[in-house]
């Protein structure tokens, strides 16, 4: 038997400026999710502790709060610190790299809050338009 197809395709070199698009895509899913945004910003003016984050996020179940500190700790921009007391207490903190990123997400979740009625109204008129 002889193979009919024994042609393999090139696939083409990616450009220089776009090679490393999935490592920065990976990058801004972490510090753009919802969750990510809001714990940065809590953690802005100090370190905080578990409970202390979940009261101060509407919302976060206590599994999304471990899974958002967890990768948010994985990428370097918390620190989690654990006090050997009676119960043992862990504080989270930004990092110098996570406090270089928390101008820029609280200048981003300032625009949401002072757009958010414009938002809701552009989506009302949009779902409005676009009714079955």
């Amino acid at each position: 038997m002889k193979p009919t197809h024994s042609h393999l395709p090139v696939l083409p070199v990616p450009h220089p400026d776009h090679a490393d698009c999935r490592g920065v895509a990976s990058i801004l899913a972490r510090v753009g999710d919802k969750w990510s945004v809001f714990v940065i910003m809590m953690l802005g003016d100090g370190p905080k502790r578990f409970n202390e984050l979940k009261r101060m996020i509407a919302g976060i179940s206590q599994r999304m709060l471990t899974l958002t500190l967890r990768g948010l700790e994985r990428d370097g921009l918390v620190t989690r610190t654990i006090f050997p007391t009676i119960p043992p207490r862990v504080d989270y903190e930004l990092t110098d790299l996570g406090r270089g990123l928390a101008r820029p997400v609280e200048a981003l979740g300032m625009w949401a809050k002072e757009h958010q009625t414009q938002i809701e109204a552009a989506r009302a008129r949009f779902d409005k338009r676009n009714q079955g």
